[in-house]
């Protein structure tokens, strides 16, 4: 590891902050005219192995967020089948460079997930392109913000949002499931804007907020089989999407280190590094987790919340002692156990 990126740096600095220069683009968006760049760890992402031999299905992996996570998952070992729509196919053929480049199979699809058969039809050739889907990483979504309100909201705007934002992912999610093994996952990436809503993206936020609430039932529906079902909640992340539905020079200013989450940072992938650990098994015991509530190029904080709070009580209470001091007990590491939350006593 080069010294530079064992040295400590300041996140307020590291990456450009706004204003970004006026870019108003036609959606979906495209990554090359954007001012600044994204960064999807393309020079600096270092695989650990976490992912060896995975098979996993991405939607929504052409450019953003996606990109991202493809890239790291590949580094990781991972082969990667991921979805774009079709006006998309430059941004595709750049993910699959990307993959392909880390010596990992890449096969990019054409998909529109709010059709019910183009999902059965990418299920049906991720398992005949892979055997079975280790990891099923829901990304793809969309957004298109109206600063007038819910009057500017029109029932095709509402419709699109829902139908590409939850029946993808019902779809996907149900349709992936015979072909999960035990020890496999499910993420779902959901935002901020789920705990926080933005008016101007009630539609978007609203489709947010109902993730978060599905992956915590599913992940209780699949624990008895062995599958975990996680989500990433970033907060404001700088991808196509936003000067395509977005058009604010301040994008991100309000954030807590005054600029939105580059996808890249230091080692990993500041969107992309979450759902890496997640997917391995680092994270076997993170399960119906909505993620980190704000995520400012931070891979991810405090994730256990009180159920697995719950599992590790007895160590803590036997030991008198909170958090835990036994070296075991997940609850002694600070990086894992909110400072803020107390242990639920039985």
């Amino acid at each position: 590891m080069a010294a530079e990126e064992r040295d400590p740096e300041d996140p307020v600095s590291k990456h450009p902050q706004p204003e970004f220069p006026q870019q108003d683009q036609s959606h979906p968006g495209w990554t090359g005219p954007m001012d600044p760049p994204p960064d999807h760890g393309e020079e600096s992402y270092r695989g650990s192995g976490l992912l060896e031999g995975r098979k996993t299905v991405i939607t929504g992996g052409d450019s953003g967020i996606g990109r991202a996570v493809a890239l790291a998952f590949a580094r990781e070992g991972a082969d990667v089948l991921f979805t774009f729509l079709p006006a998309e196919e430059d941004e595709a053929a750049a993910t699959t460079r990307l993959v392909t480049e880390a010596s990992r199979s890449a096969v990019p699809i054409a998909c529109d997930i709010r059709e019910e058969e183009q999902c059965r039809l990418l299920v049906e050739r991720a398992v005949t392109e892979f055997g079975r889907i280790d990891i099923l990483v829901n990304n793809a979504a969309y957004q298109m913000s109206q600063p007038d309100g819910i009057p500017a909201i029109t029932t095709e705007q509402f419709d699109r949002v829902m139908r590409t934002n939850l029946y993808g992912m019902f779809w996907l999610s149900k349709m992936a499931l015979p072909h999960i093994p035990a020890g496999g996952c499910t993420i779902n990436t959901a935002a901020v804007q789920a705990y926080k809503p933005s008016p101007h993206l009630l539609d978007y936020a609203t489709t947010k907020g109902a993730i978060v609430t599905f992956t915590q039932g599913l992940a209780q529906m699949l624990a008895s089989d062995g599958i975990r079902v996680n989500a990433a909640a970033p907060g404001p992340v700088w991808t196509p999407l936003i000067p395509a539905t977005l058009p604010d020079t301040t994008f991100g200013k309000q954030a807590p280190l005054g600029r939105p989450a580059q996808l890249h940072h230091g080692r990993g992938a500041a969107a992309a590094q979450p759902q890496s650990t997640l997917a391995s098994q680092t994270a076997s015991a993170l399960h119906g987790q909505p993620g980190a509530r704000r995520v400012s190029d931070l891979a991810f904080a405090a994730w256990i919340d009180d159920r697995l709070h719950e599992q590790h009580r007895d160590c803590c209470v036997r030991a008198r002692a909170h958090p835990c001091t036994r070296e075991r007990c997940p609850a002694a590491r600070p990086t894992d156990f909110p400072r803020d939350r107390a242990l639920r006593r039985p």
